[in-house]
């Protein structure tokens, strides 16, 4: 399709040696008018709009190009676009245009100046009457979101692989572990047997070697019921760390919807604490009870809840020597109940804290990095918050609110 021309501007250009002065006049005006109405359209438009000469230096910018790329508003004019957008490629630009290849050339560009952001530049070439005349318009758009939606869909996706992948080994895994417990078991109860018939450090007599005449025994070709009760007890620990470590993978990969009723807060934790009474005092760790008075009463999964309670009260534990505080404190807020489990121990790096419940983060040994993953999933499920507060030496605040009813929308009142 050929280029529009004004008819106007076309028939005044056609005669310009026979007109006078007052039409000359006319002409100018004509194409101030038409200069104005361009810039006017130019500067609406949402995309950087920068015109070039076949150098590369700069013939007009709208006013986008100022918001979208950082051209200043004074000093750009005559100067190269590679100045002020070091990133642009202007050689692929221009053998584009020298290879007189048909239509415009596109490339994507990373500016980091007003702030970071994915730009596409389409560029397109100038038809000039004259030798020297050609130049070329650079389209700048801002392609951020589209980027970020695409690299998040093709990361979704292979999240979504690698999840069904993982939760089938997952599931794979805790099958042998099921046989490998129900095995423990039973040669717990042979070592038993064996302990019952006599006394508990005697003994057993191993024949190894082919030829050796009962009661010939030597240390190598024996060993003990205790050893043995031992040994079980380590592997049996460590077959329920592996359960552990597969039940959290596969509820943290398929989270389950809370079943929310009006409960008692108090209740769970009064229940969370009895659970773990045992080994909160074979630590001698003190618990602070600062429970409110009044029942706090939430829309909470009781059995959620408590995991919750039951993970966060064995991090403080893991995170105190002997003589630590736990304390635990609720409060009645504004349309929800707030509940705090605090520790006094070696807390947490500032450089570390905003990583606590990211998945796999973890800076225990044995730890797998999932637990307080869950826990923020649990809280949020609920419709509630959870913060920490934490530093090095100073112990750890963990900080939830649960609401005490289902949250709606808010309706704005008109004031009287």
């Amino acid at each position: 399709m050929g280029k529009k021309k004004s008819s106007f501007i076309e028939k005044a250009l056609g005669r310009i040696d026979r007109l006078d002065s007052e039409s000359i006049h006319a002409v100018v005006g004509r194409l101030a008018q038409e200069r104005q109405f361009l810039e006017t359209l130019f500067d609406a438009i949402h995309d950087g709009v920068v015109v070039v000469d076949q150098f590369g230096n700069v013939l007009y910018f709208n006013r986008a190009a100022t918001d979208l790329i950082g051209l200043p508003e004074e000093g750009v004019l005559g100067e190269a676009v590679t100045r002020f957008i070091p990133s642009l490629d202007w050689e692929a630009i221009i053998d584009h245009e020298n290879r007189g290849l048909s239509g415009s050339s596109t490339q994507e560009i990373e500016i980091s100046y007003p702030r970071e952001r994915y730009i596409e530049v389409v560029s397109t070439a100038i038809d000039g009457d004259q030798e020297g005349a050609a130049g070329v318009v650079l389209l700048f758009h801002d392609a951020t979101e589209s980027r970020k939606e695409t690299y998040e869909a093709i990361e979704s996706e292979r999240v979504q692989a690698l999840t069904l992948l993982a939760a089938s080994v997952a599931h794979e895994i805790g099958n042998p572990l099921h046989a490998l417990h129900i095995h423990l078991q039973l040669i717990e109860r042979e070592v038993a047997k064996l302990t019952q018939s006599g006394d508990a450090n005697s003994e057993i007599v191993l024949e190894i070697e082919d030829g050796a005449h009962p009661g010939e025994t030597n240390s190598a070709e024996r060993t003990s019921v205790q050893k043995l009760s031992d040994y079980l007890r380590v592997a049996r620990g460590e077959v329920k760390r592996l359960d552990l470590i597969v039940r959290e993978f596969l509820q943290a990969i398929r989270p389950v919807p809370p079943k929310l009723a009006l409960e008692d807060v108090n209740d769970v934790l009064e229940q969370t604490l009895e659970l773990m009474r045992p080994e909160l005092e074979d630590r001698g760790l003190e618990v602070i009870d600062e429970r409110c008075d009044k029942p706090a009463k939430a829309l909470i999964d009781t059995d959620q809840i408590q995991q919750v309670l039951v993970n966060l009260i064995k991090n403080a534990m893991q995170a105190m020597t002997r003589g630590g505080q736990l304390t635990i404190r609720t409060n009645e807020e504004d349309e929800g109940i707030s509940v705090v489990v605090e520790d006094t121990g070696t807390g947490i790096s500032q450089d570390t804290i905003e990583k606590v419940f990211k998945p796999y983060f973890t800076t225990k040994k044995k730890g797998t990095g999932l637990g307080l993953m869950i826990v923020h999933r649990i809280i949020n499920g609920h419709g509630g918050r959870i913060h920490v507060e934490s530093g090095k030496q100073r112990g750890t605040r963990f900080y939830i609110w649960l609401p005490r009813e289902e949250l709606g929308p808010r309706l704005l009142t008109t004031a009287d």
